[in-house]
C-alpha cells in the first residue's frame, strides 16, 4: 500500500552517483525516531525537506524501510526548518549565522522574500550590498539547478550532473536539455551518451531516429579511443554501435555516411603491408592487409598531421647542430664525462651519438639501464658547444622528475608549448621552439593529439630526442606513439640494456628485468621487494591496509600518506581501487571533529584525503593535469569550496568541479605513468585476470625508488608474467611514416 512521509534529511547513509541510489535517514513529524529511506532519489543534503511516497518493507539484515517511489524536495514553512534549511551549506555564502540573522529578521516569511523581494536582503544586520548580492544570485542559480534536478529526475537520470549542467548553458539549461539532450554528451565531461540518450528516449525520440544513430555512432568512436584507438575499423565500429543502440545494423552506414559528410568523422582505406617471404605473392609482392578506418576528425587531421611532421623533421637535410660536425666527438664525451666521473657503457656512448647527430632519435630501456646518465651527459655536451635545448614530459610529475634527475628546468609539454584556454598552443609551426634538441622524457605516455601539437612547435633544422621505455603500458590518450616510431624504422632507435653494477644490486630493478623477459620474479630475498601470500580478496584488502598502516611504516620509517601508494590493476572488487580507497581512508584519515568533510557526488571528501586529478584543467585559476596528486587542505561550507594543495600549490575547487578530483590513497597502475613512489604496494590476485599483462605490473614494480610489496598469490603473478599479449591499438602512425599506407 502506497503511503506518503514528509520530513527532514538527518543523515545521508549510503549515495551511489550513479543511480542515485540513496539510504538516508528522516525526521518525520508525529512519529518517534529516524526514518530509514530507501530509493533512487536526487543528491540531497542533510537539513533538506522531502517528500516521499512509497512502500513500507522489511529488510532481513536492516529492519523496516520506507522504500521511496517518488520524492519531491519541498521547502520549510517554518522558521526553524528555514534556519535549518539555509544553514546546512546549500547557499553558497549562507552558513549557520548568517541564516540565523536572516531568519531571524524575516521569520516564516525568508524563502518569499528572497523569491519576490531579494532587495530587502540588505537590511539584515551584518548583511551589506556585496553579500546581499551574492546571496540572491546563489538563491536564484539554486532555483535553477532545483528545476533542472527535477527534470532529470522525473525522466530516470541521476541528478548530481544539474549544477554542471547549469553552470554550462545558464538560464537556458532546462531548454537545452529539453531540446537536444545529446548536446549535454558533447558539451560536458562527465556527461555520456548513455544519460543523453536516456532522457532523448524519455523525451519520446524514436529509436531509430537519425540524430540518435549519429549521435551513438560518434559516442562509440570515443569510447573506442579511449581505449587508446585512433581509428576504428568500420566493421568493428558498425558492430559496436548496433549493440550501443539496439537497432537494426543496416541503419549504421548511413549515420556513418551523413557524419563524414558533415566532416564529424572521416573515411580513409588504409593498406598495411603484412610483409615476411611465406605471405608473398609471387617473388616480390608483399602482401597486404586492407581496412576501411573510420576516424573522429580530430585524430584524423592528428595522424596525418604528426606522421607530416615527423617524416618532415626526419628528411630534412637542414640541422641546427651542424657545428657538430666540425667536433671531435670522442673529445667532446672525453671533456664532459671525465669533469663529472661518470663512466659510460658502450650503449651509452651510442645512444649519446646518435641524440646528438640524427634529426630523431629514440632512447629506450628499462631500470638501471642509464637512460637518465645518457640525457645528462647529452645536456652537457650540448652546453659545452653552446647549444639550446628544452627539457620536457607529459606530466607534471613526470616533468619534475625529470628535473630533479638532471639539475635542469623541465616543464610539461603544455606548459613549453604555452598553453592557453582561450588561445590554444601558441607555439607552433608559426612560433616554433627556440631550441637545437628537444628532449621529451616519459614518451610512452604520449598519445597521438600532443604528439602533433608538439611536432607543430619543432623547428624541422631542430633534432629530437625521444626518451622512455617502450615496455612499459602505452598512453592513457589514444594512439601508441613511442611504439609506432620505433616501429616504424624511421627514426634512430637506441636500446640500453645493459645493467650497472649498483642497479644489479636491487630486487625492484632485477625483478623488473626479470618480469620482462618473461621470467617469474625473485621474491623475498631482496631487501627491498616483498610478497605476502593472501588468495582470499577481502583477506587481501585487509593485509593490504595493514601493511600501509602499520608494517612498512614501522620497519622502513616511511610516512603511510606521503610515502606509500597502492596502485591496483582493477578498478572494481574488494582488491580494487574503488573499495581500497575507501578502506584506506578510514584507516588513515577517518572521521574526526577536526576533519571536516563533505559528501559530493557520492564521496566524502576529508580534509587530508589524498586526492588526484582526472582530467586536464588548463583555467588560469588551476593549472591541474590528469593525475596530479595533492591534499585536501580545506573544506569550506559557505562559500562551497574545497582546497587542494598540489606540488605546493593552493587550488581551489567549486563544489560543483570536485568531480575532476577522485581519491587516490589507491590508483590504477594506468594513473601512475610518469610517476615515481618511495614505496608502492601492489595486490595481485587471479580476480584480477582480465588486467594481468606484463607490461602492466612490469609498469607497476618501476614505479617504485625504494621498496615494491605484492599482495595476493604466485598463480596471479605468473598469469600477468606469462601474458605478453599486448593489446593492439588501431593507429595508421606506423605506415604512414613508412610510406606504405595509402588513401584509396
Amino acid at each position: 500500500m502506497m503511503e506518503q512521509l514528509e520530513g527532514n534529511v538527518e543523515r545521508i547513509t549510503f549515495y551511489n552517483a550513479e543511480n542515485g541510489y540513496t539510504v538516508l535517514r528522516l525526521a518525520v513529524s508525529g512519529r518517534p525516531g529516524l526514518v530509514t529511506a530507501v530509493g533512487n532519489l536526487p543528491e540531497v543534503q542533510p537539513g533538506e525537506r522531502l517528500r516521499l511516497e512509497g512502500a513500507w518493507s522489511t529488510h532481513p539484515r536492516y529492519g523496516q524501510q520506507f522504500k521511496v517511489e517518488m520524492c519531491e524536495q519541498v521547502l520549510p514553512a517554518t522558521a526553524e526548518g528555514i534556519r535549518r534549511y539555509l544553514g546546512s551549506g546549500l547557499i553558497r555564502g549562507v552558513g549557520p549565522v548568517t541564516a540565523e540573522r536572516i531568519v531571524d529578521h524575516f521569520g516564516a516569511e525568508t524563502l518569499d522574500v528572497l523569491d519576490q523581494a531579494p532587495e530587502r536582503m540588505e537590511s539584515v544586520p551584518g548583511v551589506g550590498p556585496m553579500r546581499c548580492a551574492a546571496i540572491v544570485q546563489a538563491w536564484k542559480e539554486q532555483q535553477q539547478i532545483r528545476q533542472v534536478m527535477l527534470f532529470l529526475q522525473s525522466h530516470g537520470v541521476a541528478t548530481g550532473l544539474a549544477v554542471k549542467i547549469y553552470k554550462t548553458y545558464g538560464d537556458e539549461a532546462l531548454a537545452v536539455v529539453q531540446q537536444d539532450p545529446y548536446r549535454l554528451a558533447r558539451d560536458i565531461w562527465g556527461v555520456g551518451f548513455r544519460t543523453a540518450d536516456k532522457i532523448a528516449c524519455a523525451l519520446g525520440l524514436s529509436p531509430d531516429a537519425p540524430s540518435r544513430i549519429q549521435a551513438g555512432v560518434a559516442y562509440a568512436l570515443s569510447q573506442m579511443a579511449d581505449e587508446g584507438h585512433v581509428y576504428a575499423p568500420e566493421e568493428k565500429l558498425v558492430e559496436e554501435a548496433t549493440r550501443l543502440l539496439a537497432v537494426d545494423a543496416a541503419l549504421v552506414p548511413p549515420a556513418i555516411e551523413t557524419l563524414d559528410a558533415e566532416e564529424v568523422v572521416h573515411r580513409e582505406q588504409l593498406v598495411y603491408p603484412t610483409g615476411g617471404s611465406s605471405e608473398q605473392v609471387g617473388d616480390s609482392t608483399p602482401a597486404i592487409r586492407e581496412e576501411r578506418a573510420v576516424y573522429l576528425a580530430p585524430f584524423y587531421y592528428g595522424e596525418v598531421g604528426a606522421a607530416g611532421r615527423l617524416q618532415a623533421l626526419i628528411d630534412s637535410p637542414a640541422t641546427r647542430l651542424g657545428r657538430l660536425q666540425r667536433v671531435d666527438r670522442e673529445a667532446l664525451l672525453a671533456q664532459v664525462t671525465g669533469q663529472s666521473e661518470i663512466q659510460l657503457s658502450m650503449e651509452q656512448r651510442e645512444a649519446i651519438r646518435a641524440a646528438l647527430t640524427n634529426k630523431v632519435t629514440v632512447l629506450t630501456g628499462g631500470p638501471g639501464t642509464g637512460k637518465t646518465v645518457s640525457v645528462r651527459t647529452v645536456i652537457a655536451a650540448l652546453e659545452a658547444m653552446g647549444g639550446r635545448y628544452a627539457l620536457c614530459a607529459p606530466t607534471g610529475r613526470a616533468a619534475k622528475r625529470l628535473a630533479e634527475a638532471t639539475g635542469r628546468p623541465a616543464q610539461t609539454v603544455h606548459r613549453l608549448l604555452e598553453y592557453s584556454p582561450l588561445e590554444g598552443f601558441r607555439r607552433n609551426e608559426q612560433n616554433p621552439l627556440p631550441v637545437d634538441l628537444l628532449i621529451v622524457d616519459e614518451a610512452s605516455m604520449l598519445d597521438l593529439l600532443l604528439t602533433h601539437h608538439l611536432l607543430k612547435a619543432v623547428d624541422p633544422a631542430a633534432h629530437l630526442l625521444l626518451v622512455g621505455d617502450a615496455d612499459q603500458l602505452p598512453s592513457v590518450g589514444a594512439g601508441d606513439v613511442l611504439r609506432d616510431v620505433i616501429g616504424s624504422g624511421r627514426a634512430e632507435v637506441v636500446r640500453l640494456t645493459y645493467i650497472f653494477r649498483q642497479a644489479a644490486e636491487s630486487g625492484i630493478v632485477v625483478n623488473a628485468h626479470r618480469i620482462n623477459r618473461g621470467e617469474f620474479p625473485i621474491l623475498n630475498e631482496f631487501d627491498d621487494f616483498y610478497f605476502f601470500s593472501q588468495d582470499d580478496p577481502k583477506e587481501a584488502a585487509d593485509l593490504l591496509v595493514d601493511i600501509v598502516l602499520q608494517r612498512v611504516p614501522e620497519k622502513f620509517g616511511l610516512d603511510p600518506l606521503e610515502d606509500i601508494q597502492v596502485l591496483a590493476p582493477m578498478y572494481r572488487g574488494a582488491c580494487g581501487v574503488h573499495n581500497l580507497n575507501h578502506c584506506l581512508q578510514e584507516a588513515l584519515n577517518p572521521p574526526a571533529a577536526n576533519r571536516p568533510e563533505r559528501r559530493m557526488g557520492g564521496r566524502t571528501f576529508r580534509v587530508g584525503d589524498r586526492v588526484m586529478q582526472v582530467i586536464n584543467n588548463y583555467a588560469p585559476t588551476k593549472e591541474v593535469y590528469n593525475g596530479d596528486i595533492g591534499r585536501v587542505v580545506g573544506i569550506d561550507g559557505i562559500n562551497q569550496t574545497m582546497t587542494v594543495t598540489i606540488d605546493g600549490r593552493r587550488v581551489v575547487y567549486d563544489w560543483g568541479e570536485t568531480d575532476e578530483l577522485v581519491h587516490a590513497f589507491a590508483v590504477s597502475v594506468h594513473k601512475s605513468q610518469g610517476s615515481e613512489y618511495p614505496a608502492i604496494v601492489i595486490p595481485v590476485l587471479s580476480h584480477h585476470y582480465i588486467m594481468l599483462q606484463r607490461n602492466l605490473i612490469y609498469t607497476a614494480i618501476t614505479r617504485a625508488r625504494q621498496l615494491v610489496v605484492l599482495v595476493g598469490t604466485r598463480r596471479a603473478i605468473a598469469i600477468a608474467v606469462r601474458n605478453n599479449r599486448v593489446r593492439e591499438r588501431h593507429s595508421g602512425l606506423k605506415v604512414r611514416l613508412q610510406k606504405r599506407c595509402q588513401a584509396l
